[in-house]
């Protein structure tokens, strides 16, 4: 069976949370052998679960880093590996023996992958945060919401995932491919607010185009315009529009049921107010299922609003295998697809630590050792 494209890739992953935990999975899930070092002893995580996706499709093996004998168990796993990823403060990683200088002096093709809030350096560097701290410092957070009211954090999608996680897995992926021709690694220094920041690239465009001039929710693309939006059918649920272009919008109308002559231009804004409650309450005379029912087949660009857990169902994630099982848990399936090399099926995460005694051997560490290293509560 075809094990992904990456397969043959090796990366060693330094137990953290949410944003360097995806990056390791989207590389696992994808095909790399990827060995998790978590604590010989593990701590519960404030925003642990069990049987956390984020932790699938990878080994995991319990190892006090805070130890001599630990340390050196993690970088001889770094001697054969490829990837280093790690999701610590600035200058947390060095002091425990790990950091760029100690682990490539080891490996000098190593690619060392690293993901902070606010960077290696800079003022901030060493400051507490989260995803609304970061997204809210690089102009992420500021278009978010209704025009008069404040911001609203868009769960944590845009620092820890968006501009985080699949920002370092695509650093890591690019120093990858230069060190096919240099035959060097080198450190990947991925910030959530650089990630963060640059989702927000197309904004600078439109602004300079004079096509983004409102404040918050004022945009054509904000949910200032009524033909980019979402509305509440009659059932209380809700609906996606995004019929910018006239021909799209040609085709809401005439699924809407509304006469075009007797509806205001669709791109002039000072008609907004009132083409959108001619949206609402055509809208609102249907059910979601209804007007699904009336846009199939249209481009209409009219769609169902679906919860996390309603989207495994529908018919075209479905049909796509956007969502697979997993150890009993639905969850998205990997991605992209490849037509020569598919992703191998997404495995359940394994018991912390759960794998130490494997790994070390395929290392090279013999049983003795391993004895004397458990005894010591070096490893799990």
């Amino acid at each position: 069976m075809n094990a992904g494209p990456l397969r043959g890739l090796r990366v060693v992953e330094l137990a953290g949370l949410a944003p360097a935990p995806f990056a390791c999975t989207l590389l696992a899930d994808l095909g790399a052998e990827v060995v998790r070092v978590d604590r010989a002893a593990p701590a519960a995580d404030v925003l642990g679960v069990e049987n956390d996706p984020l932790l699938r499709s990878r080994r995991t093996i319990g190892v006090d880093t805070k130890s001599a004998d630990g340390v050196e168990l993690v970088l001889r796993l770094c001697e054969r590996a490829d990837v280093l990823v790690e999701g610590f403060r600035p200058g947390a990683a060095e002091r425990m023996g790990l950091g760029p200088e100690q682990v490539c002096a080891r490996n000098p093709r190593l690619v060392y992958g690293r993901i902070t809030g606010w960077g290696q350096t800079g003022p901030l560097a060493h400051s507490a945060g989260h995803d609304i701290n970061y997204i809210g410092l690089s102009g992420a957070l500021h278009p978010i919401g209704r025009t008069g009211e404040r911001p609203v954090p868009p769960v944590n999608f845009l620092g820890d995932f968006g501009g985080g996680g699949m920002y370092l897995a695509m650093g890591v992926l690019a120093a990858l491919f230069e060190r096919g021709t240099s035959g060097r690694g080198q450190v990947v220094d991925a910030s959530m607010v650089e990630g963060s920041a640059l989702l927000t690239t197309h904004l600078f465009g439109l602004r300079a185009s004079g096509l983004w001039n409102g404040d918050r929710g004022e945009n054509v693309l904000d949910g200032g315009a009524p033909f980019y939006d979402t509305y509440t059918t009659a059932d209380g649920r809700h609906v996606a529009v995004g019929a910018i272009e006239g021909r799209f919008w040609t085709a809401l109308v005439e699924v809407l049921d509304l006469d075009p002559e007797r509806l205001p231009v669709h791109i002039d804004a000072r008609e907004w107010p009132r083409l959108r409650e001619i949206l609402a309450e055509a809208i609102g005379r249907h059910t979601r299922d209804e007007l699904m029912a009336k846009a199939e087949g249209t481009d209409a660009c009219l769609t169902p609003v679906l919860a996390p857990w309603e989207a495994p169902q529908h018919p075209h994630n479905a049909a796509r295998g956007t969502f697979v099982d997993v150890g009993g848990m639905t969850q998205p399936a990997p991605g992209p697809k490849f037509d020569r090399t598919p992703a191998p099926d997404p495995r359940p995460p394994h018991e912390k630590g759960s794998d130490t005694t494997e790994v070390l051997t395929e290392l090279g560490v013999d049983p003795a050792e391993i004895d004397r290293l458990r005894a010591a509560g070096t490893i799990a």
